[in-house]
């Protein structure tokens, strides 16, 4: 979907798919970033679920040091691999969103940490309208930062979000020429507890680590949050989502990633292109 920037910079596509399955997730994330171009193209944010719950890996991760890969098997469990950084993670019960833009539709984006925390103080904002008190990692009394760790719930950066000390969700990004990617999740419910067993080495305090939002009192009807997140971004960046659909080149390619490469376990497992 192209569009003239010339009279206004600030419309960005709105495209909620609902509840997807894991290899299909993934795959329209990618045919996003494929079809965008950064002079023409309308910027994106992405809505989405996981249906049926499924773990993601980190673009460089080793599958098997992170999950126990026959229980994921034998529990019919799907396991695919992001094309951003980062450990493992659980998805479940959850808000999705990504985000397909140029360093040009954000303000102040100089840098990979500027962009960054652009791109997720809507998050701030969202759970602020909710009534929770959030805040980047790196702005909380209670703030721990860690080194790597194979699942990406287990730590905390700068600019993760945290809650009463607890991290709520989880971010990633990825840069390419003049082109930013960024995905991340929020949790509806705790459902790490579900998914201990098939982590290979769960760091202790995980669970007490992180937070959700029906632990933090938000019970509400996840369409509802959505349209909120919706509004937090709009809010947040200043700018107008324009609900829309996938194109027709935008499912063709995400058909074709989804069978030649998210539905194989040679990336999945192994990291391997096609």
């Amino acid at each position: 979907m192209a569009a003239d920037f010339s009279e206004n910079l600030t419309r960005w596509r709105l495209v909620d798919t609902g509840p997807l399955d894991g290899p299909a997730n993934m795959a329209v994330d990618e045919a996003l970033l494929q079809h965008f171009d950064p002079v023409a193209s309308l910027p994106v944010l992405r809505l989405y679920g996981w249906e049926p719950p499924a773990f993601s890996l980190g673009r460089f991760q080793r599958a098997d040091d992170a999950l126990h890969l026959d229980r994921c098997a034998a529990a019919g469990i799907p396991v695919v691999r992001r094309i951003t950084g980062g450990g493992v993670i659980y998805h479940a019960a959850e808000l999705t969103y990504a985000v397909v833009c140029a360093p040009r539709h954000i303000s102040d984006a100089r840098g990979v940490k500027e962009t960054f925390r652009a791109l997720t103080g809507f998050l701030l904002r969202f759970y602020g309208n909710l009534g929770i008190e959030a805040s980047w990692a790196v702005d909380s009394p209670y703030r721990r930062f860690g080194g790597r760790t194979p699942l990406c719930f287990a730590g905390q950066e700068e600019y993760d979000i945290v809650a009463d000390g607890r991290k709520i969700g989880g971010n990633a990004q990825r840069r390419l020429k003049d082109v930013i990617f960024q995905h991340g999740s929020l949790p509806l419910r705790c459902a790490l507890a579900e998914a201990l067993l098939f982590f290979q080495a769960p760091p202790r305090g995980l669970l007490e680590g992180t937070t959700s939002l029906a632990q933090l009192g938000v019970t509400t009807d996840p369409a509802w949050l959505r349209e909120r997140l919706a509004a937090a971004f709009e809010e947040s960046l200043g700018v107008d989502l324009v609900p829309s659909s996938l194109t027709a080149e935008e499912k063709a390619t995400a058909a074709r990633l989804g069978a030649e490469r998210y539905g194989k376990e040679a990336w999945n497992l192994h990291g391997e292109t096609p």
